[in-house]
């Protein structure tokens, strides 16, 4: 133990290199993304993530846009805790047999105007777990799905994107609230 310590003491510490994305083109999407949502909904993008049955990495890239690097509440995004408060259900994983009926009334509870995104390839399709007897596949087979995010997980970056479309999509199809 006190080898190990002494070593912590000499080592630097273990840290990731920063995302390599430009300070410019994050402000400018998140910007985006605050214009749209004020202009379509009159007030900030209240998302209610839902884990439908993954592995986590998608929510550990969800959870990344709420550290200081992504900072999206200073955009007018924010994560609720309720489906009462939320605009849009932000999906993860396949749906498992056990987490359908949870899922079905989640999106009972959430108000209109409402959009659902399925993140990551497991929403879209079941992913890797496709075929498993515990899943009943994609987020879609559920709940209707208004946007899907592939990857496997997608970036911080490739939601952000996905959120702006989402918001951009809704103006072009006239889906005022």
């Amino acid at each position: 133990m006190r080898k190990l310590l002494f070593e912590s003491l000499i080592r630097p510490p273990l840290t990731e290199a920063r995302p390599a994305v430009s300070d410019a083109a994050m402000t400018e999407l998140a910007a985006a993304i605050e214009r749209s949502a004020r202009r379509w909904l009159g007030r900030s993008l209240s998302i209610r993530a839902i884990d439908a049955g993954s592995c986590n990495g998608c929510e550990l890239e969800m959870h990344a846009l709420s550290n200081a690097f992504y900072d999206i509440e200073r955009f007018g995004l924010r994560f609720v805790a309720s489906p009462r408060h939320a605009d849009v259900l932000l999906v993860t994983g396949p749906v498992t047999r056990n987490m359908a009926q949870a899922l079905e009334r989640t999106y009972i509870a959430t108000p209109d105007p409402k959009w659902v995104v399925a993140l990551g390839d497991c929403g879209r399709d079941g992913g890797c777990f496709a075929g498993s007897y515990a899943v009943l596949g994609g987020v879609s087979k559920v709940v209707p799905v208004d946007l899907h995010i592939p990857g496997c997980p997608p970036s911080p970056m490739e939601i952000l994107k996905g959120l702006l479309g989402l918001l951009e999509d809704v103006s072009k199809e006239g889906r005022v609230p």
